[in-house]
C-alpha cells in the first residue's frame, strides 16, 4: 500500500525519490524519426500508457535511456529495465481536425507501450 504523504513531507519524499536508470540487454529499436504506433493495450492495474494514444501513430523524437518499467515494477513482478522513447503525437490525431494544426503531445513511452508502425505516413 502506498504511504500517504503528508504537505511537509512531499519536498523530503521527492529530494530522496531512488533513481530508475538500469542497464537492459534489449536492442534499442526506434530511432529519431521512426513512425511508431501505441499499442491498444487495456491491461488490469497500473499503466503509464494514456488511453487517449491507445492505437495512434506517433514519431520518435529521441531515445531517453533504460529504466525500470514501471507496470511490471508496481505490481511486484520485477523490474523488467527496457527502453524508453520520447514520442509525439500529432494533437489533431489524436482529438480531431478542430484541434490547432501545430499543437502535439510529447509522451515518455517504454518499449513495451509501442510497435513499429507499417506503412504509416505519418500522424
Amino acid at each position: 500500500m502506498m504511504k500517504i504523504l503528508e504537505k511537509d513531507q512531499v519536498y523530503g519524499a521527492v529530494k530522496t525519490n531512488p533513481v530508475y536508470v538500469r542497464p537492459t540487454d534489449r536492442p534499442v529499436r526506434f530511432a529519431a524519426g521512426d513512425k511508431v504506433q501505441a499499442k491498444n493495450i487495456n491491461p488490469l492495474g497500473h499503466t503509464r500508457l494514456p488511453r487517449y494514444v491507445r492505437g495512434r501513430i506517433g514519431t520518435v523524437v529521441r531515445h531517453q535511456g533504460s529504466f525500470v518499467f514501471p507496470d511490471t515494477y508496481a505490481h511486484g513482478k520485477g523490474e523488467n529495465p527496457q527502453h524508453v522513447y520520447s514520442v509525439r503525437f500529432e494533437a489533431q490525431a489524436l482529438w480531431g481536425e478542430e484541434t490547432q494544426s501545430k499543437d502535439a503531445v510529447y509522451l515518455d513511452l517504454w518499449d513495451d507501450y509501442i510497435e513499429p508502425a507499417n506503412g504509416a505516413k505519418g500522424e
